[in-house]
């Protein structure tokens, strides 16, 4: 009459909870990064009188016979040092400079162009590159 043992143990399926749970965390990862927080708050007013201006690059192009340009004017390579100092004298020298040499030049001469950069007053130098 009575099929109950008490040495038998219940064996839970927990497949379903696993499936409906992995379904959930799926669905909280696609939206999660949707969700948008925003608090609104007050920042104090700035001085609207001052406007950021954008300063003029200078542009260095040394080809592959060493004829250096700077800003569509002709330099030579062995006097630059001298004639870009004296040349930069009416430059804004919080200007970014980008020099592009060509890639046959030597290390020794795209240097010394970044030097003589250097020891006029510049702070923000870049080499250009083709990648």
């Amino acid at each position: 009459m009575n099929d109950f043992e008490w040495e038998q143990s219940p064996e839970l399926n927990i497949t379903p909870l696993v499936d409906v749970m992995l379904v959930l965390l799926a669905i909280l990862m696609v939206i999660a990064p949707t969700v948008i927080y925003e608090e609104m708050i007050k920042l104090p007013q700035g001085s609207a009188t001052k406007q950021i201006e954008q300063k003029a690059p200078v542009h260095i192009t040394i080809d592959e016979k060493g004829k250096v340009v700077v800003n569509k004017e002709n330099f030579d390579l062995q006097t630059f040092a001298d004639n870009f100092y004296l040349y930069s004298q009416k430059l804004d020298k919080e200007a970014t400079v980008l020099i592009s040499a060509d890639k046959s030049l030597e290390y020794g001469v795209v240097m010394s162009i970044l030097g003589a950069v250097k020891q006029a007053g510049f702070t923000e130098v870049s080499l250009a590159t083709s990648g």
